[in-house]
């Protein structure tokens, strides 16, 4: 907190300015207290009008006994509440500084009413069904995927999830993973999470809904699918749907082949991914949707930021990891989706960033409303005037080119462009294999993937991934940014110009 020219000035939106103490009207000022103590805390400042203004107060003791005196008796449980009295050139202000709970809800009580209030920007609002039960189970320290169900685990088969388990890590499985992971309990029933990945998942909320539309906004559906599974067949098809009605561009360069995506097919996976476990499993009539426009994909799942807060006004590099599903997220880490450390926003796009024909403005953006959460993915070539031909795709990258194309994979009609040649050069460069053709498509579709992935996904040897990595290098074709476990692989377009 700041005091300038006689202004409170808070760096954060997480207090309330009172001129003076309601004393009739106690609801007006204890919801505060109460949306505080079941968010992330807060402070209530009396004595400062609506516009920050230090007005002061005629008798901050007799007003501090009666605020303990109200929360003790309208509040329960009683939230951990400090009472802080501000002297500022010759005026007295009350500081009611409010602890983030660990016994929540914390009530508000009158009448035989007890109503709980969270925190949503700068309002206290009364909590709807889904917060409510959130706040219960934060009180008992327990979450929605970790409860355990009445039904017994004997009576499913994981075999999908071993079998993926086993793809990914290049490890077996154990069935003793089931329990150590949080999906059965020690006496054999099976967790809400162990539910959403049976083989034969009937959670009905586990379903996503995937339209690609014919143009800019909601109007006909080329293809539209719902599909209702266990997580990990949810995630696949929603790739497989996003990958069939998406296009990826091409440009010959003097001795390679490099695509140009629409979007990064891994920052659409993490998203997907990220939808998937942070998602509000307990709104019953919510589901993730995967739309495709023109433009831009779209993901959209119920459950808003879990401290109530907007992404939109949120530096998403400093967004810290806050797990609404920690049991489907750390199942997710154990197949190798996902990174423990949460940081989904930030790869996404930084993932979208490291294309080649990405540009400034084209990076992911995230928004939340109500209690949804939305991510957008920008097309890379699409223009103001729709979509951009390849080759100014192509020029833009690079301004001397061979040949350049279009692939799409989707059910629409295959098309290509060819150009004859632009740009002369009097050496032709030597042609690179096709392990390392291979080696430069892996990177463009996934640039933080590791030489041990490479190799399964080429189906050769690391040595032999290693060895064309460095014969990319030495040609000034392959960089790498950052540690070898977390860093980035780039193309490098013009290497003549970088120093």
């Amino acid at each position: 907190m700041q005091i300038h020219t006689n202004t409170l000035i808070a760096e954060c939106s997480a207090y309330d300015f009172k001129e003076m103490l309601e004393r009739k009207k106690v609801k007006s000022w204890l919801k505060s207290v109460s949306a505080f103590a079941n968010t992330d805390g807060g402070s209530l400042f009396y004595g400062v009008n609506d516009d920050g203004v230090i007005v002061g107060l005629e008798n901050p003791q007799a007003d501090a006994d009666f605020i303990s005196e109200m929360i003790k008796a309208r509040l329960d449980p009683v939230p951990e509440v400090q009472l802080i009295p501000i002297e500022h050139e010759g005026h007295t202000l009350l500081e009611v500084k409010v602890k983030a709970g660990t016994l929540t809800p914390y009530y508000y009580y009158q009448d035989g009413t007890r109503t709980a209030y969270v925190r949503v920007g700068n309002e206290s609002v009364e909590c709807n069904s889904q917060q409510l039960l959130s706040l219960v189970l934060k009180g008992t320290h327990m979450t929605w995927d970790s409860l355990p169900t009445q039904v017994n685990a004997s009576k499913h088969s994981f075999i999908i999830l071993a079998n993926t388990f086993h793809e990914q890590t290049h490890q077996e499985w154990n069935d003793k993973y089931l329990e150590s992971f949080g999906l059965v309990t020690p006496d054999g029933k099976l967790t809400n999470a162990g539910l959403l990945f049976v083989d034969n998942c009937t959670v009905f909320q586990s379903r996503i809904f995937c339209t690609r539309w014919t143009g800019l906004y909601k109007d006909d559906a080329i293809s539209s699918v719902e599909h209702r599974a266990n997580l990990v067949l949810l995630l696949k098809y929603g790739m497989d749907f996003f990958k069939n009605y998406t296009m990826s561009g091409w440009v010959k360069m003097p001795n390679y082949r490099l695509n140009l995506p629409d979007y990064s097919d891994r920052a659409i996976f993490e998203g997907l991914v990220n939808h998937l476990i942070h998602r509000d499993y307990t709104v019953m009539g919510g589901e993730v949707h995967i739309d495709i426009y023109d433009d831009r994909v779209e993901l959209v799942s119920p459950g808003a930021m879990l401290d109530g807060t907007q992404i939109q006004d949120r530096d998403i590099y400093k967004v810290p990891s806050m797990r609404r599903n920690p049991v489907i997220a750390d199942m997710f880490t154990q197949l190798d989706y996902m990174e423990k450390r949460g940081s989904g926003l930030r790869k996404m796009r930084e993932l979208t960033e490291k294309l080649p024909n990405f540009l400034p403005g084209k990076e992911p953006q995230y928004q939340t409303e109500a209690a949804s959460f939305y991510t957008t993915f920008y097309n890379l070539n699409w223009g103001e005037n729709g979509k951009t031909p390849v080759e100014e795709v192509a020029d833009r990258v690079n301004g001397s080119v061979e040949k350049f194309g279009v692939n799409e994979e989707s059910s629409v009609e295959k098309f290509g462009v060819n150009a004859d040649k632009l740009g002369n050069t009097s050496k032709t460069p030597k042609k690179i294999n096709k392990t390392a053709q291979k080696i430069i498509d892996l990177v463009i579709s996934d640039p933080s993937i590791t030489a041990d992935n490479m190799a399964n996904k080429v189906g050769v040897t690391k040595r032999a991934i290693e060895k064309n990595i460095k014969s990319l290098r030495d040609m000034g074709i392959l960089a790498h940014e950052g540690s070898d476990k977390a860093g980035y692989w780039r193309i490098v377009i013009n290497p003549q110009t970088e120093q």
